[in-house]
């Protein structure tokens, strides 16, 4: 088993900034790629950003330029910078792993609040 567990969320004022850690922990043999997602309510899961292995990030449009991923692969571990934090990016964020054989594995999520 796989576990994931994500820290760093809270209530931030408009234009502040958090770091989201995520570990993950347990029968890790093949670490594919690692993200973040988020879930507004009423809303879709939405990815945030994903980064490789090899640590090449990706992001969504909309994240770009305010957003950070990075992993630190010798800790299982990834993070997600936010900055300009803005009302909209309320939301759930969640941590997914992706394994070498494909299997998705997900963390319990981490609530970030943003205050206007």
């Amino acid at each position: 088993q796989v576990q994931l567990v994500e820290s760093g969320g809270g209530l931030v004022q408009a234009g502040g900034s958090l770091r989201l850690s995520c570990a993950a922990s347990g029968s890790i043999f093949s670490i594919n790629a690692m993200g973040w997602y988020r879930q507004a309510p009423g809303k879709q899961r939405e990815l945030v950003a994903s980064i490789s292995h090899s640590g090449s990030p990706n992001y969504a449009d909309s994240m770009k330029g305010r957003f950070t991923i990075s992993r630190d692969n010798a800790k299982n571990t990834v993070y997600l910078q936010m900055n300009s934090l803005k009302p909209e990016d309320t939301a759930v964020y969640y941590c997914k792993l992706t394994m070498g054989n494909g299997m998705d594995y997900w963390g319990k999520g981490t609530l970030v609040t943003v205050s206007s």
